[in-house]
């Protein structure tokens, strides 16, 4: 039995916890490649027009898979509690890979409460069907959660080390699935480097306490990963040089947190990047050489100014 996990999505907040599950319970799985635009050119042939481009590029990595796996790999997930929803996307998601890949068979499980134990259950039903005994199942379960936690207490530590560097630094404020996918924000990121500045991103903060700052810019917002880019945004407001807002079309809750951040945050200087299908990459450049430009220029005038 081979087990296939699209690379997108989820998998870019909780890939070590899957992987690290199937492996302690000896089952075979395969991620699926980096996204390249192969894979937005499948997953756009199954999706309506209507999607948005991770949705897009998810369906195309689920496509690449449905060939080669005996189960795909799709979870579902709703909320870890009463004021933190996942985006409507997820929601569907597994019905949208059931109806359109219908001749694959799916595995899944469900993240719907923040109740302690509840998502343990769900890992230890979906061992049930992999056939695995719950004993062994919950034993995965909490290995695979303590390698999750490690990773992501490596990549707080990584954010750290990066804010303690004096190149100018810039917050990509995005989604975690755009962040690290390396077709998406990987190419911004790569940008940024080139151009001598340090790319930062929601997760060098911790998304416990970015939740909890959240409510300083916005008290109604209750997706969890939006809530988790507004409470980055304060803690690095002292820490960065510059914010570049990253969407993709069209992502509704995205321009929604957009519009209150440049409400709201005005002592840095910020602009927003638009991704879509058709993004040619003449045009990033020059707006991140010329954001890289102006931020030169203001740190080198509050220097002027502090001397």
């Amino acid at each position: 039995m081979k087990v296939g996990i699209p690379r997108a999505l989820g998998y870019h907040r909780y890939g070590v916890l899957w992987e690290t599950f199937f492996q302690e319970l000896n089952i075979g799985y395969v991620v699926s490649d980096n996204t390249s635009s192969k894979h937005l050119i499948d997953g756009a042939k199954n999706s309506v027009d209507e999607s948005c481009l991770p949705l897009k590029i998810y369906m195309g990595h689920v496509a690449s898979l449905a060939e080669r796996c005996d189960l795909i790999f799709v979870p579902h997930f709703r909320r870890l509690g009463k004021e933190d929803e996942f985006c409507v996307r997820f929601w569907g998601l597994y019905d949208m890979v059931q109806n359109t890949f219908s001749d694959s068979k799916l595995l899944s499980y469900q993240l719907s409460s923040g109740k302690p134990g509840h998502q343990m259950s769900g890992f230890v039903q979906m061992g049930r069907v992999l056939g695995k005994s719950p004993a062994r199942s919950s034993k995965a379960y909490l290995s695979a959660l303590k390698h999750q936690q490690s990773y992501d207490n490596y990549r707080l530590l990584q954010g750290q080390e990066a804010l303690s560097k004096s190149a100018p630094k810039i917050l990509l404020a995005t989604q975690p699935y755009i962040a690290a996918d390396s077709f998406l924000g990987g190419t911004l990121a790569r940008l940024i480097r080139s151009q001598g500045g340090i790319p930062l991103f929601p997760d060098a903060w911790n998304r416990k306490l970015c939740r909890g700052r959240s409510h300083e810019i916005s008290t109604d917002l209750y997706w969890i990963t939006n809530r988790e880019i507004l409470g980055a945004i304060q803690e690095a407001r002292l820490q960065v040089d510059g914010i570049i807002l990253l969407t993709a079309f069209p992502c509704g809750s995205d321009c929604l947190t957009n519009e209150l951040i440049l409400r709201r945050v005005r002592d840095l200087p910020i602009i927003q990047i638009l991704l879509d299908d058709g993004q040619g990459m003449a045009g990033l450049e020059t707006r991140i050489e010329s954001f890289m430009d102006m931020i030169e220029q203001r740190r080198s005038q509050l220097g002027n100014a502090v001397m």
